[in-house]
């Protein structure tokens, strides 16, 4: 910790196998490891002099000397590390990242160089467990950019390597600085040819970096960064799709790509519209609930009321003699055929939201393209058929008063009778 060589040697002049016991002991890191990451180089030498084989071994976390060094920035310890063994370059972590890898994260630009002169192969490690990403994702995901420039130089003639695309999003290093909204990242990427070649590469959702730009929240960043990118002279999905149309033997990939993302956006509306069922079964189960009350209270309280006591007397009209008693507890306007349609559209109606309420409570998924129609259908059905209803209901009540409205009194010996002209129910 103190990084005294002196009580080093003195420690190795009393043992001289002290440092060979430390694979024996319980420490979970080496005395390397820690001189490494406070930075002692004098005692880090030392400690490789005596035995370098330190410079490979691993801690609780898979990470050797390197690792630590690397992160820290100590670049003359990572050079005696190289110079020890420059095949620790390539050791992973439990992260699956490499001394590199901490180096880039944190900017320290000088071991980055050192590490790309010892083993240049180590630019091409991916980050596996972070999703397949290269070390120039990395970069920008941290906001790195001199080490990320770093990186570019070492790699510029590699064209696929530079818009080489991740695991998780299919975004390459300019779709995740426009993202980021990372404004002199994106500068940099589009002076950079090979990337802007690559420019109107699509992610895996079907966006380019400007289109991608376009689906994110709007603010004073954006609007730089895409001015930025009109002026590189990159075009949207909607400016791309003025191209002049293939020729027989030449399939444009631009338009295919764009069948391919109406026919996403296509899939995806018609899968919302199933979301939107299943996300509305409780509002819909309100709904449903209120229109069986509706439509089952006519019922048990038709329009015109009911028969209080039996009646056979014909001066009480619709139909009510002798030879036909209106029994007590029935409809009073029973004896017409609108009530009848009436009685019709209601049941239909109270059928079809009893139907949606069984749909509702049954459990079934309400995703499902059948289940999905039938549930349209129900509700389609009943919300008609009470329309429906409603107006024979308004037909019965008031239809004497307002279609009818001459009526001739005649007298009777029994009674006075109200007889409507030319209405063939009374």
């Amino acid at each position: 910790m103190s990084g005294c060589t002196t009580t080093l040697y003195r420690l190795i002049h009393k043992d001289p196998h002290l440092l060979n016991k430390i694979s024996r002991t319980s420490l979970s890191e080496t005395p390397l490891h820690i001189s490494a990451l406070v930075g002692h180089l004098d005692f880090s030498r030392a400690l490789l002099h005596l035995k370098p084989q330190l410079a490979i071994e691993l801690d609780t976390h898979r990470r050797c000397p390197l690792h630590l060094a690397s992160a820290e920035g100590h670049i003359e310890i990572t050079q005696a590390l190289l110079y020890a063994n420059d095949n620790t370059c390539l050791i992973r972590d439990q992260d699956g990242r490499i001394p590199l890898h901490y180096a880039a994260m944190r900017g320290r630009v000088e071991v980055v160089r050192e590490l790309i002169v010892a083993r240049p192969e180590s630019t091409r490690v991916v980050l596996e467990i972070d999703g397949e990403e290269t070390i120039l994702h990395l970069c920008v995901k941290y906001n790195q950019l001199e080490a990320l420039k770093l990186l570019v130089e070492s790699v510029s003639d590699e064209g696929e390597f530079l818009n080489s695309k991740d695991h998780e999003g299919g975004n390459t290093i300019l779709h995740l600085a426009v993202m980021l909204k990372q404004i002199e990242t994106v500068k940099y990427l589009l002076s950079v040819s090979k990337v802007k070649e690559g420019a109107d590469a699509l992610n895996w959702m079907g966006f380019t970096a400007l289109e991608l730009l376009e689906h994110h929240s709007r603010d004073f960043k954006s609007f730089i960064i895409r001015n930025i990118l009109m002026d590189a002279n990159l075009k949207s999905g909607n400016e791309q799709n003025n191209f002049p149309p293939p020729s027989a033997t030449i399939v444009d990939h631009r338009e295919s790509t764009k069948l391919a993302r109406s026919s996403k956006k296509r899939r995806k509306w018609f899968k919302y519209q199933g979301d939107w069922i299943e996300e509305t079964r409780g509002a819909l189960m309100v709904v449903a609930t209120v229109i069986t009350t509706i439509t089952f209270q006519p019922a048990v309280s038709p329009p015109g009321g009911v028969w209080q006591t039996n009646v056979n007397d014909t001066s009480q009209g619709f139909g009510c003699n002798p030879n036909n008693t209106c029994a007590a507890g029935t409809s009073v306007l029973g004896s017409t055929s609108d009530f009848d349609m009436f009685i019709c559209f209601n049941t239909i109606s109270f059928t079809a939201s009893v139907c949606i309420i069984f749909l509702l409570i049954s459990g079934l998924p309400l995703k499902n393209k059948f289940f999905m129609g039938l549930s349209t259908f129900a509700m389609c059905t009943t919300l008609i058929f009470l329309a429906f209803a409603y107006l024979e209901a308004i037909f019965l009540v008031v239809r004497d008063y307002h279609i009818y409205p001459t009526l001739e009194r005649v007298g009777a010996s029994n009674g006075h009778i109200y007889k409507a002209m030319g209405n063939p129910h009374l």
